[in-house]
């Protein structure tokens, strides 16, 4: 045989047997591409119940109650937001009953450096955390966010995380009479650069240190992939400490199925270390808020 027709002979066989092989695989994809299709409501997921961060999610709807309408059309019973200022919140409040749908947390404090200042007096954030505790009695919730503060010139981390406790402990008791809890977020560096709290071990540091089962911690999986990594086992590790989940995958900040992690197994140890709360998304669909849906729907079939 010419070598001619030896490699016309050789392409033709391997593109016989690539077909052969990929033709089970590419039917399966079919299939799970058209059951998905049928799922009319992906948010309404089988295994993990999941709370739509409705500010990162619905760009297109205008208006915060355009898109809790939105969050209920692709099913999903719960949403989380970022801050409550200048949001219709008792309008919000019967739309999402009469959606039976909730809130599973929202944004209390965010970035700044008044919390972590070692010479605030705390007043404001005193008040902050009063007031948040009033807009959550609205909205049934039960959960809100501080974030901690971004780095000052000349004052250690050491020194701003202690100040951070002290304005915590000062609210720690309030919360636990009116049954809500501050959960603080650790970031990470490349999303948040200038932050003084990154990972997990700096942020059960703070829990311990407050000591009140009213201060826990709001671990996204996202900024502790790029920080710690090693999800499964540093969630394990973590969990007497947190008090809410959030995720997206990496990189890129969009819904599972579009990076790095395997959240399948990720949401499979979520289950089995008995968490009952929400997971929040807090991430951006990578084309459309339908398919990323129907891809988180994908990752919590197990």
């Amino acid at each position: 045989m010419r070598r001619r027709e030896f490699l016309a002979a050789g392409t033709t066989l391997a593109a016989v047997s690539a077909a052969a092989i990929q033709t089970p695989n590419t039917q399966a994809a079919d299939d799970s591409t058209k059951a998905l299709e049928a799922v009319p409501r992906p948010g309404a997921t089988p295994n993990t119940p999941f709370a739509v961060n409705v500010e990162m999610w619905f760009q297109k709807q205008r208006s915060f109650l355009e898109k809790i309408e939105a969050a209920s059309e692709l099913g999903f019973p719960a949403i989380e937001f970022w801050p409550y200022e200048n949001k219709p919140i008792a309008e919000a409040a019967a739309l999402l009953k009469q959606k039976n749908m909730a809130v599973s947390q929202f944004t209390a404090w965010g970035f700044g450096t008044e919390l972590n200042n070692p010479n605030s007096d705390h007043q404001k954030f005193i008040k902050k955390i009063e007031e948040s505790c009033d807009i959550a009695d609205q909205l049934d919730c039960d959960l809100f966010t501080v974030v901690i503060g971004n780095n000052i010139k000349g004052v250690s981390k050491q020194e701003m995380h202690n100040a951070a406790i002290a304005g915590l402990k000062l609210v720690a008791a309030r919360c636990e009479e009116r049954k809500k809890t501050i959960i603080i977020e650790p970031m990470n560096p490349r999303n948040h650069p200038g932050h003084c709290l990154y990972g997990g071990q700096d942020a059960i540091a703070i829990c311990q240190a407050v000591g009140s089962p009213s201060v826990k911690i709001n671990w996204d999986l996202y900024h502790m992939q790029i920080v710690d990594g090693d999800l499964c086992m540093k969630m394990k590790e973590g969990m007497d400490y947190i008090g809410y989940l959030q995720l997206a995958d990496n990189p890129g900040r969009h819904e599972p199925g579009t990076g790095e992690i395997n959240y399948t197994r990720v949401f499979q140890e979520i289950k089995s270390l008995n968490y009952s709360g929400y997971v929040g998304l807090e991430c951006t669909p990578a084309v459309d808020d339908l398919t990323a849906a129907r891809r988180i729907y994908q990752a919590d079939s197990f």
